[in-house]
């Protein structure tokens, strides 16, 4: 069953809706006004809500239209009842078009209008438009900012969904890359050695009746051939598997252990949605600054905290020692240029602060797909 708010266009929701509070105003106009009048003003401010509504739903160069009629009927509001607050609706409206030519073309129109009518009020010298002077003014910096600000708001989300995209049509990319090696490396380590396997297999078959210690070579030659197939199918398979945070942990538990420097670990080491590469980046960068606490910092506490976010990955690992400026600073920058190298490489980053010991900041960008409830909202 559709929702009540999903009559609303998805990509503005409520907020283009939320200013009809404004269409109860004019009425405050009428009350002075002769029947016609409220009438006239009445009827305008139900072809103003249409066109507007229509303006939204709309596409195409019917979005221009409908605009460019709302202008209209804001410039006949002020005429005939001096109340110029529809160009609020109009700043809205025309932040939310796409095409960078169509609203600078309608922004600097409305402008044009707004600071006109403010000038004809000024000039006629309208009573009723003098005691709304401040409201005026506020009205006009709202026709400045609102359509820039919005304009900008729709421009950086539609940027990052793009961006979101681009990373995920990157992690198809690697998927893909990492398959096409996976495919060449049992070409080169099996096609060889199980062609060579079935040609000594062959010749064994044909050798046994009348050569037997000929065919005991051979069949020698498979078994040997057939074990380094094997050995080599292993390490590879191990090269593939990469390196797990929650592994890493557990063989870092075991060296600040034996170095008797207390671990306190904060955050869920089961990463799930980072992808194995950052993964695998992240747990070397954690060996590397691990090995340098241990090594340099003559520090008896180190703390490891994991901070997963919908974008990133943020692991901070501190420790109480002497901090980077001591004596063996210098092994430590080698350390931390490594670690440096190998964040790059996955669009990563790292900081380094020294307070009462050192603390390592690395972060590693996230890639994550949207849950269905949230791009319905």
């Amino acid at each position: 069953m559709q929702k009540w708010y999903q009559i609303f266009q998805k990509n503005t929701g409520l907020s283009p809706y939320v200013w009809v509070v404004f269409y109860i105003l004019p009425f405050y106009y009428f009350s002075s006004s002769s029947t016609s009048h409220i009438i006239l003003g009445t009827a305008i401010i139900l072809v103003f809500s249409a066109c507007y509504v229509l303006a939204f739903v709309s596409q195409g160069w019917l979005i221009y239209f409908w605009t460019s009629v709302q202008i209209v009927i804001s410039i006949t509001m002020t005429l005939l009842f001096s109340y110029m607050y529809f160009s609020i609706f109009i700043a809205y409206l025309i932040g939310n078009i796409k095409s960078k030519a169509a609203f600078m073309t309608l922004y600097i129109v409305l402008m044009i209008v707004t600071i006109g009518l403010i000038n004809y009020g000024f000039v006629s010298e309208n009573p009723v438009f003098i005691k709304q002077i401040p409201f005026i003014l506020l009205n006009l910096i709202g026709v400045i900012l609102l359509p820039i600000t919005n304009f900008n708001r729709n421009k950086s989300d539609r940027l990052q969904v793009q961006l979101e995209d681009a990373n995920k049509k990157i992690s198809e990319l690697i998927k893909l890359e990492e398959r096409q090696r996976i495919a060449r490396d049992l070409h080169d380590t099996l096609g060889q050695k199980l062609s060579l396997i079935g040609l000594k297999s062959d010749l064994a078959g044909k050798l046994i009746d009348q050569y037997p210690e000929r065919a005991r070579v051979e069949i020698n030659d498979v078994r040997l051939t057939a074990r380094s197939a094997l050995k080599e199918v292993r390490e590879m398979v191990t090269q593939m598997r990469g390196m797990r945070l929650e592994d890493e942990l557990l063989r870092i538990r075991q060296i600040l252990k034996a170095a008797h420097i207390e671990l306190t670990l904060e955050g869920d080491a089961k990463l799930k949605h980072t992808s194995l590469m950052n993964e695998n980046v992240l747990s070397m960068c954690m060996k590397e600054a691990v090995t340098n606490v241990v090594k340099h910092s003559g520090a008896t506490a180190c703390s490891i905290i994991i901070e997963p976010s919908r974008k990133e990955l943020t692991l901070r690992i501190q420790d109480n020692g002497i901090g980077v400026m001591g004596e063996h600073a210098i092994f430590r920058g080698h350390g931390l240029q490594g670690i440096k190298e190998r964040l790059e490489f996955v669009n990563g980053c790292m900081e380094l602060h020294s307070d009462q010991g050192t603390t390592l900041v690395i972060k590693v960008p996230n890639i994550t797909e949207k849950p269905d409830e949230e791009v319905e909202r």
